[in-house]
Order: structure tokens, then C-alpha cells, then sequence
């Protein structure tokens, strides 16, 4: 199963560690070689201006950098909202999906600022080895929906995981209301 970049990976309630647990992921990639995406809704307590403090003007409140998994966390990723049509690409940013892109982080920000509409940097990665998400899909622990423009950059990137279930159709929705912990139902 490939093809699924610039769709959400919503974790079920069946993934109760603490790396996934309740996550939201966007897929950047998803090929024959693997997968790679951002956990959107852990943001962290530190600014965007303790690492990157030219980029703090354009960062999507909260203004934090974001737990983006636990692949190379040492190495952060700057993910933006583009304005204009999806064949653009404004210099210092590769289009993944949609208006989503990826922008380089040592690009003087005021070369692509007014082409960018939300900005969050993200300490890390989650990535899949081939065949490693599929199975993961199959066994049920990640439900795969669609990647709505505003997610990414939620001012409220806690509450996405009960948000982006809620929005669902049918018995997928239900799952919002599930308990943070069962054994208290």
C-alpha cells in the first residue's frame, strides 16, 4: 500500500505507547522505500526562537516547536501552508501535497515568508521501513483519513486527535468519544 502522502495517519486506540499514542501523523512520503511523517499535535514547551529565532515571526501559534517522532530528533523540519497553486514551488520549499510543503530551514525566511500562510518546525520524524506501515494499517493500529488544510497548523494541535475522529463518517466518529482510559468507563 502506497500512495497514501498528504493523508493523516490517526492512531486507534489499540497503539497505547507513549511514542503514538493519540497521534496525528501527516505522511510527507509513502513509496516502495518507505514512510516518513510528522506527529502534528505533540507541540513541546520550548519557542521556535530558542532554535530558530528568524523563523519565530512566521511560526503558527502556539509559536513551539513540535515532537515530530522519534527519528533524528536532534534535526528539526520546518512544514508550511503555501499560498498559490499547487504547481508552485516558492524558492526554499519542496510542495509534498497539497498546499503542504517543506521548507528549508536555512533559507533566509524573508525570501519565502509571503508565500507561506502557517509554519510549524518539528524536532524529529516518524519514519516506516517498506512494508512496515501496511502492516500496521492491516493490524489495525492506524486509521487513514484525509489531511484537511488547517490541520497541520491548528492553533489547538492537542485536541486534534478527537477533532480529526469526530469529522469522520459513521462508526469512525465514535471512536472521539473513546475514553483516555477504559478501565475508568
Amino acid at each position: 500500500m502506497t500512495g497514501l502522502r498528504g493523508r493523516l495517519l490517526v492512531a486507534t486506540p489499540l497503539i497505547a505507547e507513549p511514542t503514538f499514542r493519540r497521534t496525528v501523523v501527516l505522511l510527507l512520503e509513502d513509496n516502495e522505500e518507505g514512510s516518513l511523517g510528522l506527529v502534528i499535535n505533540r507541540p513541546l514547551q520550548v519557542e521556535v526562537s530558542s532554535v530558530l529565532p528568524l523563523w519565530q515571526p512566521y511560526a503558527s501559534m502556539p509559536g513551539r516547536l513540535f515532537q515530530g517522532g522519534p527519528v533524528q530528533t536532534d534535526s528539526a523540519l520546518g512544514l508550511v501552508a503555501v499560498a498559490g497553486n499547487d504547481l508552485e514551488e516558492p524558492l526554499g520549499i519542496r510542495r509534498i501535497s497539497g498546499s503542504f510543503g517543506l521548507v528549508d530551514l536555512d533559507t533566509p525566511p524573508e525570501l519565502v515568508g509571503g508565500a507561506v500562510t502557517g509554519l510549524r518546525v518539528f524536532a524529529g520524524y516518524a519514519g516506516w521501513s517498506t512494508g512496515q506501515l501496511e502492516g500496521e494499517i492491516k493490524s489495525g493500529s492506524w486509521y487513514v483519513v484525509d489531511c484537511e488544510s488547517r490541520d497541520p497548523f491548528t492553533d489547538q494541535p492537542v485536541g486534534l486527535w478527537r477533532h480529526v475522529l469526530r469529522r469522520q463518517r459513521g462508526d469512525l466518529a465514535l471512536m472521539s468519544t473513546y475514553p483516555d482510559d477504559p478501565s475508568m468507563n
